[in-house]
């Protein structure tokens, strides 16, 4: 896996703001649904996750700019050992995974202690000397970023999610969830310190563009291709929604801009709009100019009434 932050785009002291923007706005571009059946494109969005996933914990994004995690969130080997370096300090303790264990004492090896395991060991530390060893603190929260693409996030779906912690987690997506909105889930994130309540896990949205429909609110907006002749004749056509195609009826004399409204075609209660654009022929069509040069209408106006210059 390349750098994280060559990946996002990023300086090294980039802040959270500049990571979570960065993030968004390549995840958006890159998402599998504007790209169908294109795998470069799907590999290059899984390691914007990656990357998303290590410089947005905190905690991994500092141990990776120590160069104690490679890219991919992987331990790598120590020059030396921390917890000698700990224990040599002034006002170190001397302590080894079997004192730490047994709350004995005696030297040793720490081969085994995990990151848990450490924080466990400072907060009866901290306990120790400060009156008493029932201290305990609540769990960090984990933070997560997902990309949903727009169908998705209209509908609602489920999906399951890696947390920086290794751990998968389905979650359910409510329907017509909006870009930006983050769902918590209670319980989910770190462990507490000497039993307290552990953390949550906080999955912040981010929503793709879709390639035709874009929302406002609960409604849905499209811009629907006609002919002259449905424009001007009527027609009964096919039109998409966010739950299928469905008949729409045009009325005759129907201009570029028309909007009409499918009732209940949105997102949760919301409506979807259709407007209408009338797409001329590409290419030379002597007939329609030939009837066009000869053509009077019955009801004269100017389209462009109004936008004189002053």
């Amino acid at each position: 896996m390349r750098d994280p932050y060559e990946i996002l785009g990023l300086k090294r002291d980039a802040d959270e703001a500049a990571i979570k923007a960065a993030y968004r706005k390549l995840a958006k571009r890159h998402h599998p649904d504007l790209h169908p059946g294109d795998a470069k494109a799907a590999e290059r969005f899984q390691e914007l996750n990656n990357a998303n996933d290590l410089l947005s914990d905190s905690e991994r994004r500092a141990r990776f700019d120590r160069g104690e995690i490679d890219a991919e969130g992987h331990e790598v080997p120590p020059r030396g050992s921390f917890y000698r370096d700990f224990r040599g300090a002034p006002g170190g303790d001397r302590y080894s995974g079997e004192r730490y264990a047994a709350g004995g004492s005696g030297g040793g090896d720490t081969a085994g202690f995990t990151e848990d395991d450490i924080a466990e060991f400072f907060a009866r530390q901290f306990a120790a000397r400060h009156g008493g060893g029932n201290f305990r603190a609540p769990g960090a929260d984990l933070n997560y970023a997902l990309t949903l693409g727009f169908l998705e996030a209209a509908n609602g779906t489920s999906r399951r999610v890696l947390l920086p912690d290794g751990r998968a987690l389905d979650v359910k997506i409510p329907p017509g969830i909006e870009d930006g909105h983050t769902i918590r889930l209670k319980g989910q994130g770190r462990p507490g310190i000497g039993g307290g309540p552990p953390g949550d896990a906080l999955i912040e949205v981010a929503v793709a563009p879709h390639p035709f429909f874009h929302r406002v609110g609960d409604d849905v907006i499209i811009d629907l291709p006609v002919t002259l002749t449905e424009a001007v004749l009527g027609a009964s056509v096919s039109v998409p929604t966010i739950k299928g195609n469905v008949k729409l009826t045009i009325p005759p004399g129907s201009g570029d801009g028309t909007r009409l409204r499918l009732r209940g075609r949105g997102i949760r209660e919301g409506h979807q709009f259709v407007e209408l654009k009338v797409a001329v022929p590409p290419g030379e069509e002597p007939a329609l100019a030939a009837f066009l040069r000869g053509w009077t209408p019955a009801h004269p106006f100017n389209p462009r009434a109004g936008m004189e210059e002053p």
